[in-house]
């Protein structure tokens, strides 16, 4: 492989970690830790994300119990939670904070799952940019012959058509999840 590709694969695998990430906070029936970690509480005036002050379980599958190991915080993230943008209401029972998570309708999963086509087709641009960018170089690189071009640019489709590939199985996996009742 040469340096193009790799930096080209290097690109196109941030691309997926990217999109791992967007699809862990599309909010589905089920309880989902990843949720928290956008949250930071205010801490002894220091904005900490929930994940350092706090252990996050799935009791079950639409429930998130968040048990903080200092008790003083225990206010101060329910609050953050509160004040963030997930839509769920948290339960304080004075040891740990419950967060209950509805199962959406079927009109918020058609919502959610477009969504999620949205975010991966963003992700297939993105490839679609990493490659064209890879050709150019390629092109533009006068060490490398006219075949040379040409067999470079095919190792970039062939790339490219890996990545688009993944990113299908990606947003099924996530489909069935967000559609799953």
């Amino acid at each position: 492989m040469s340096e193009i590709c790799d930096k080209a694969r290097e690109r196109m695998e941030k691309t997926l970690k990217a999109l791992t990430a967007n699809f862990s906070k599309v909010r589905t029936g089920r309880a989902n830790p990843h949720v928290l970690d956008a949250i930071t509480v205010d801490y002894y005036g220091q904005p900490t994300p929930i994940t350092q002050l706090a252990g996050v379980k799935v009791p079950e599958a639409s429930m998130l119990v968040v048990e903080p190991w200092d008790k003083t915080s225990l206010n101060a993230i329910e609050r953050a939670i509160a004040s963030s943008d997930l839509g769920i209401t948290p339960s304080n029972d004075g040891v740990c904070i419950r967060l209950p998570f509805p199962r959406p309708t079927e009109e918020r999963r058609r919502e959610l799952v477009k969504e999620c086509r949205q975010l991966a087709e963003e992700a297939r641009i993105s490839v679609r940019n990493v490659r064209r960018d890879a050709n150019s170089k390629a092109e533009h690189n006068e060490e490398l012959s006219e075949d040379e071009v040409k067999r470079e640019q095919h190792r970039i489709q062939k790339l490219t058509d890996s990545y688009i590939e993944k990113i299908e199985e990606m947003l099924k996996t996530k489909e069935s999840e967000v559609m799953e009742i």
